[in-house]
């Protein structure tokens, strides 16, 4: 029955991107961010959803003629660059060459995807609908591990959706982190009580996973967001205090077994597991010295005959480190290039809160921006210690402040609606509100 109603649905949803493409893009969003067809059973989990998604997107754009005005930004340029610098450090990989195209063959689909959103997000509402869509995906087990933490008092691990690139603990964790903010977000400015209830109360529970994930490096992360999380939202004294209850009760809910757990961070240079990460970080390195233009290649020190050139003694396994995974895999230019596209959506962020200081009508998106750059701080403090560098999500989120970066330059060019030293602007649920009423 469940097989049956999903294939229904996307379906009939695929059928609706040949009109109108940019619902093909949500659902593509939908089962990359969730993989939302293995939680169903059968035929559901083997159909390539994700590669209709793009296909009837593509047809739908052609069909629908979307779209009609079409200008790349500095972020879509570098992703073609790192996509094009990321096929030849393939064809020369000194890995095995199977590992590597498949690990190509996966990001440069991702990349095409992107790529495709970045074209058709030319509104406001399709902005939000897509930070619902990555709020839903990873949400949803967010929420479930909250609830599965809260049941179990904290005794059992809390994992990710299986077969994806965050299905252990450590990036399950930390994509939860990445994701609170986003929840916030969609909070301050949905027009519905119940709604914003149901976030405030989604964000307490996916905190409550990710302390459930029993992961170290997401505890070390999570003070740091929290801090950060605090000096860019409004209100300081209550938002202060109520993060501070919120983190104080998930970890005084948490049994012995877990504060002894977290407790080795003290003492990482025993931990066996800490070390090799270290280990393997220096030859990824040394890779990289070698190769300075190419890299090693995808999945290089994967190998143990690669590690066993460069870093003979290492253990070869993954890189644990979105930074040494580029720099290993790729070299240092297109380690560069990457840098530099999270540098220009924290650029993005610094652009659209100044253009929004003072504009009612941008107040959406400069508390975005706000939100985003916590996002963006858990990724680059969390992703120290994960192999998360070419995650869609979080690509996602860039792909996100660019268009939004977008639309507030055009409304830049329009006269400001607020008068210089007026209050504080309220939030846009607010305002949608009060017009209908008038």
């Amino acid at each position: 029955m469940r097989d049956a109603v999903f294939i229904a649905l996307t379906g009939l949803l695929l059928l609706i991107a040949l009109a109108r493409p940019f619902v093909g893009i949500l659902v593509w969003s939908w089962i990359s961010f969730m993989n939302a067809h293995r939680l169903a059973w059968g035929m559901a989990q083997t159909i390539p959803w994700a590669a209709l998604a793009f296909f009837a997107t593509v047809v739908g754009c052609i069909m629908a003629r979307e779209p009609r005005s079409f200008r790349p930004n500095a972020l879509m340029v570098l992703m073609v660059v790192f996509a094009v610098g990321i096929t030849l450090t393939t064809f020369v990989a000194i890995g095995p060459a199977d590992a590597a195209w498949a690990k190509w063959d996966r990001t440069i689909k991702i990349i095409a995807g992107l790529l495709l959103t970045a074209a058709l997000l030319t509104e406001r509402w399709r902005i939000h609908a897509l930070v619902w869509l990555m709020v839903i995906g990873i949400g949803y087990f967010g929420v479930r591990g909250g609830v599965f933490t809260i049941v179990t008092g904290g005794a059992h691990r809390v994992l990710g959706p299986q077969d994806t690139m965050i299905a252990d603990r450590n990036h399950i964790a930390v994509a939860l982190l990445i994701v609170i903010p986003l929840m916030n977000w969609l909070r301050m400015h949905s027009a519905h009580h119940l709604v914003r209830v149901g976030l405030a109360v989604a964000m307490v529970l996916t905190l409550f996973a990710t302390i459930g994930t029993q992961s170290r490096g997401a505890l070390v992360t999570m003070v740091v967001v929290a801090g950060v999380f605090w000096l860019r939202t409004k209100g300081k004294l209550l938002s202060g205090i109520a993060i501070v209850l919120a983190v104080g009760s998930v970890i005084a809910f948490m049994p012995q077994s877990w504060v002894e757990r977290m407790e080795t961070i003290e003492t990482f240079e025993q931990d066996g597991s800490a070390m090799g990460r270290v280990r393997i970080w220096e030859a990824a390195l040394k890779v990289a010295l070698a190769r300075p233009l190419t890299g090693g290649g995808f999945r290089a020190v994967y190998d143990q005959g690669v590690v066993d050139t460069y870093a003979p003694g290492v253990v070869a396994r993954a890189t644990h480190s979105i930074y040494f995974e580029v720099l290993g895999e790729h070299g240092f230019i297109l380690f560069g290039v990457w840098l530099a596209m999270i540098g220009l959506g924290v650029l993005y962020t610094r652009r659209i809160i100044a253009a929004s200081r003072g504009r009612p009508d941008l107040a959406w998106a400069g508390d975005l921006a706000r939100m985003s750059q916590v996002s963006i701080l858990a990724y680059l403090v969390g992703g120290a210690f994960l192999s998360l560098a070419y995650w869609d999500v979080f690509w996602t989120l860039m792909i996100v402040l660019g268009a939004t970066h977008a639309l507030v330059r055009q409304s830049a060019a329009a006269p400001a609606l607020a008068q210089s030293g007026a209050a504080a602007p309220e939030p846009l649920w607010r305002r949608e509100k009060a017009a209908r009423a008038a």
